[in-house]
Parts: structure tokens; sequence; C-alpha cells
């Protein structure tokens, strides 16, 4: 055996720039396949983080002014939501709708302080189930509760950088903020994990209603469906759109006025990009690598006939033809499979590097993290792939392999 492999590195040894061309080629191949693949599922991981705060089967409604007049109502009146547009769309739609939460926003005063700390941050009322439709890691104390709402509590839930601004390194559980002058006790600490830096504050809906002199007025709702396609999630939307404008007396064909966001067909839709994306990707690697095993094949093809007397040699001296087929096929597996071992790894360790930058780089640029983020490779998808070329390297070399074991050693002594 040892014999046999030092046999093999002799004849590379001779033929030196010829091995590591065609080892470069099958390299390649797998580099750029890891490379690819790799790339490929960055891009989704960026466009998936999109999405991570928020239900992929939810729909979120807005009111716009009127662009068409109507029953006697002119154009350009704004649409305002309430508690009663909220209790029917959850009595009419209950076998659609998992979660529902109405979403009231205070503009103006809402400055948030503390002590002699302050800022201006974003305040909204919410009820409870809306931590199931905009999603947020609690790091400490609970979310809204459904205690809250109905006792009007003023109670505040705040996030991360908000904690960090005003309290410091002290801790705000228990402690009291004050919003607009009115103080609300901290009974919680989140993360939006779509937008680390989000500087919120979450109230009870119905304080927020009845403090902050919002009657009854909504100034969104946001609603996780139960639908489990586009189709499905697609006829909610509609659906409820339309009942809303009949509410409102919008016309029938004035769209504009309820604006709806539909995360479940934009999820989608992303996916199908970047399924295209994948298979295009598949495509050039694959490409690539059969490009190297056509190397493979040609070097094996010029490396029998460069060796059509030694092979006539070895006939004439009582080799088997399956010695002549054996020799062969082993310079091709071991070209190709060192090579593509080493593209492998040299792709898988480019991608860890690339991968380690990137997510140093997220923690102060999440729009990075949006774009581009944790690019990898399927190890298995890779060790495939290295096993599919070698097998193609084996049928590469078992032509020529062949083609020299039928030499008769008379016309191989003659040849030029």
């Amino acid at each position: 055996m040892i014999d046999y492999l030092q046999e093999i590195f002799s004849t590379l040894r001779q033929n030196k720039l010829r091995a590591i061309m065609t080892g470069f080629s099958v390299a390649w191949g797998i580099f750029m396949l890891i490379l690819l693949l790799g790339s490929g599922k960055g891009l989704q991981n960026g466009m998936e983080n999109n999405f991570r705060g928020t239900s992929k089967n939810a729909l979120w409604i807005w009111s716009r002014r009127t662009q068409v007049a109507y029953d006697g109502l002119k154009a350009g009146r704004r649409i305002r939501f309430t508690d009663q547009d909220a209790t029917t769309i959850q009595r009419q739609f209950a076998d659609d709708i998992d979660n529902f939460s109405g979403r009231f926003s205070i503009w103006g005063n809402n400055d948030v302080t503390y002590k002699n700390e302050y800022g201006d941050f974003r305040v909204e009322g919410v009820m409870p189930e809306f931590k199931k439709i905009s999603i947020v890691d609690m790091l400490d104390g609970r979310y809204i509760n459904e205690l809250d709402i109905k006792e009007y509590r003023k109670c505040v839930i705040i996030s991360e950088p908000v904690k960090t601004h005003l309290f410091k390194e002290e801790e705000p559980m228990g402690k009291y903020i004050r919003i607009g002058g009115v103080p609300f006790k901290v009974v919680g600490i989140f993360k939006n994990p779509e937008n680390r830096e989000e500087k919120k504050v979450y109230i009870p809906l119905s304080t927020t209603q009845r403090v902050y002199n919002g009657n009854n007025r909504l100034s969104e709702m946001a609603i996780a469906t139960n639908a489990l396609t586009v189709a499905e999630n697609k006829r909610i939307e509609e659906a409820v759109q339309n009942t809303l404008m009949e509410r409102h007396r919008v016309a029938p064909e004035d769209k504009q006025a309820i604006g709806i966001w539909n995360t479940l067909e934009s999820f989608k839709q992303a996916q199908g990009v970047f399924a295209g994306i994948r298979m295009f990707v598949w495509v050039i690697g694959v490409m690539t690598i059969i490009a190297g095993i056509v190397g493979v094949s040609n070097i094996m093809i010029i490396l029998v006939k460069e060796r059509t007397k030694e092979i006539g040699i070895r006939k004439a001296i009582g080799a088997s033809p399956f010695s002549i087929i054996r020799l062969v096929l082993s310079e091709s597996v071991l070209i190709t499979g060192l090579a593509g071992f080493f593209g492998l790894v040299a792709g898988m360790g480019l991608l860890s590097l690339v991968s380690l930058i990137l997510q140093q780089a997220a923690q102060g640029s999440q729009e990075l993290e949006r774009a581009f983020f944790n690019p990898s490779a399927d190890l298995g998808v890779a060790i495939w792939a290295l096993v599919i070329l070698v097998s193609a390297g084996v049928i590469a070399g078992f032509i020529p392999a062949r083609k020299a074991s039928a030499i008769r050693p008379i016309e191989a002594l003659h040849d030029e």
C-alpha cells in the first residue's frame, strides 16, 4: 500500500504544474459554491431580521384621509378609529383572529422624566395582546396585563435604551417616572429584537385614553390572524378594510383612506425573491463545479496520452487491466478529494471569519444586521457537494482509465 501511494505521489511530483492547476480548479469550484451558499444565507437572514419583531401573519391598520367625496361628505376627511371599531372587528372576525390590540400614540408634550433625567420618547398605549403581535423580549418584570386595562392603572414598561438613558446604573423596577407630568410606576423592561435602539415606553391603552384626553380614539389597530396562506390573509385583510370603510362612510373605490400592511404577504414575497436567489446561487455553484470536473477529465485524458508507453510496458510485464484502471483513478480521486477538502475548509473558514466580523459590526449598526447577517453554509450540503465532486472525478477519470487498460502492449510501445 505504501509503495502504491509513493508511486502516485511520484507521478504527481513529476507533473507538479498540471496537478496544481487541476486541484486548483476543483478547490475553486467547492470554494465558490460555499461562498455563494453562504452569501445567499446571509441575505436571507438579513431579510428575516426585518420581520423578527412582528408576527408573520399580522395586519397593521391605520387611518388616512379620504380621497373621494361620498355620501354627502367631502374628500379630505380624516378617518378616526374608535373603541367601537375595535369591538366590531373582534366580534365580526372572531374566527379569523388570534390576537387583537388597539394602539394609541401620544403626540405633543410627552416628555419622560426621572429625577433630573429626561427624554422625548415615543409613548404608546397598548393592550396585553400587543406583545404577541409586536414581539418584544422582556428583560425584567412583566408586560401590560388585563387588570392594568380594567383598573386604568398608571404603570409603564420601558425599553432598554430608555432605562439606560433615565436610570443609568440605578435599578428602575418599582420606581416612578413622569410622562407629560403624570407619574407612572415601572413594572417591566423590554428589548425590541427588531430595533434594539428603539426608545419607546408602553402604558395601558385604557389609561392612555383617559389620562391624555384620548376619549375612545385609536391611532392604529393590530391583528394577528390565524391564516396559513397569503390568500387567506388577503381575504381577511379585504374583509376588514371593507367593514371599516362601511362604518366610516368611505367610498368603495377609495382604498387609500384606510391603510393596511399585510406582513404575511410581504414576508412571502421576500421569501419568493430569496428562493430565486438560492436557485441562481446553486446554478452558478454547480456550473463552477462542473467546470472543475471537466478540467479533471481533460487532465486525465492528457495523462493517459502522455503515459501510453509506460502503460504498454506495465501490461507487457504482466500488469492487469484492473491495476491500470486503479492507478489512473487513484490519481483522479486523490486530486479531487484533497483539492475539494481544501476548498471546503477555506470556504467555511472564510464564512466564519466574515460572520464574526459582521456580528461585531452589527453591535454598532443594526442596519447592517437587517441587510446581511450571519452568512453560513450547511456543512452537510458542503460535504455532499464534496462527495459528489469526488464521485464525478472518479467518473471523469474512469473513461480514460478504461481506454488505457484496453491498449495492447505492442501498440503502446510504438506510440509516438
